[in-house]
């Protein structure tokens, strides 16, 4: 139990990496796409991710293993821009949908991730002839590389540039311009994103301290193996991809975006307090539910809430900022929960990210409508 523990506290910290430097990179690359165009963006980044995961197989010492995840986290950035492109092709009313569809392939991806990397897992390379440098995880590697090989040939060849020239910024690009502490300070956000920002940044690092400690959690309490925890992401996934591919783009337009965050946070609150109490399949199975469908609802609305906000040529700076306190929230949270788990026990982080729920929920209130707002206007630097 105590190596359980430890494992939990050390796995938080060595998983804050990748995340910490999604933190810093994200609205970087959005600023960039905003001046440059988000095709461009998209391939340089991709291209990087590809070559994280050429290191990443042929790591045969930790350091090359280190580089490879130095080098993913910050390609892996790259998010924001992705959204930013969604959100330069989608008009105000189908702002919400256009997330969901991305929240849905995060869902996907949450389903058929962890399958293929526990299948493949299996298979040992570092036998194979005349290839230095394999080691055990070298297969999922390989497979991440052709995924994203792939990914780079279908941008490469299908994708069409979504921001015309007519609606980049002109700002200057000053190196001051580019600092994330700045970036992040809030000055100079459009109405209505920096309270965004917050109700966001608050719901994640609850959410992330959660996610972290689900597999220690159901290890030590209902004692799953791997499969059954196959088959809690298979649960998961399956649910967000539900919500945010259908019910979100149906119900944004009817009951609006601040609505139904405020309905899926107050699904996230008791979802936690559940997880963190069952002793048994079914409770907890409920828990996961209210949190799956809760957190599908959340995500979308306040990433379109922030497009919203936001005029054509600051998409990608703002929405990076946004996607940014993300990854900083998942930086921090795991080694939050990870501590709590491993000094006070397994159901203390639930508990504790359910008190910090109560706060986005508050805030959440005071969001105000977009059409509430000043027209958003590009500000100079």
């Amino acid at each position: 139990k105590q190596r359980l523990y430890t494992t939990a506290l050390f796995g938080g910290i060595l998983g804050s990496i990748y995340s910490t430097l999604q933190f810093v990179f994200a609205p970087l690359w959005g600023r960039l796409s905003d001046r440059t165009g988000r095709r461009p963006i998209l391939l340089i980044s991709i291209t990087g991710l590809a070559l994280a995961y050429l290191v990443w197989v042929f790591a045969g010492s930790f350091v090359l293993l280190v580089v490879s995840r130095v080098v993913a986290g910050v390609m892996g950035g790259n998010i924001s821009v992705a959204t930013a492109a969604v959100a330069d092709i989608t008009g105000e009313k189908d702002r919400a949908k256009g997330m969901g569809m991305i929240g849905a392939a995060f869902g996907l991806g949450f389903i058929l991730g962890p399958a293929i990397g526990a299948m493949l897992s299996g298979i040992d390379l570092t036998g194979t002839a005349g290839l230095p440098g394999l080691n055990p995880y070298s297969a999922p590697a390989l497979a991440a590389l052709g995924l994203s090989l792939w990914n780079l040939i279908w941008v490469s060849l299908r994708l069409p540039e979504t921001l015309p020239p007519e609606k980049r910024g002109t700002s200057s690009t000053h190196a001051r311009s580019f600092n994330p502490v700045r970036l992040l300070s809030g000055t100079n956000l459009p109405d209505g994103v920096s309270g965004t920002n917050l109700v966001f940044f608050l719901f994640q690092t609850a959410f992330a301290g959660m996610e972290f400690t689900l597999v220690f959690l159901a290890k030590e309490r209902l004692a799953y193996t791997q499969r059954d925890m196959m088959w809690i992401f298979i649960f998961i996934g399956l649910l967000i991809a539900l919500v945010q591919g259908g019910i979100v783009r149906r119900l944004a337009p009817k009951l609006g975006e601040r609505r139904l965050i405020r309905v899926g946070l107050s699904m996230v609150l008791p979802g936690l307090v559940i997880v963190g109490w069952a002793t048994s399949t079914l409770p907890f199975y409920c828990g996961l539910a209210l949190l799956a469908i809760g957190s599908a609802l959340v995500s979308p609305c306040l990433s379109a809430l922030v497009s919203l906000y936001t005029p054509a040529d600051r998409q990608g700076e703002v929405l990076g900022v946004f996607r940014s306190l993300g990854a900083l929230s998942r930086a921090i949270a795991p080694i939050i929960a990870g501590l709590v788990f491993w000094k006070l026990g397994s159901q203390w982080p639930y508990y504790g990210s359910a008190i910090v729920m109560l706060a986005p929920l508050l805030l959440s209130g005071r969001l105000p409508h977009p059409g509430d707002t000043p027209a958003p206007s590009s500000v100079s630097e």
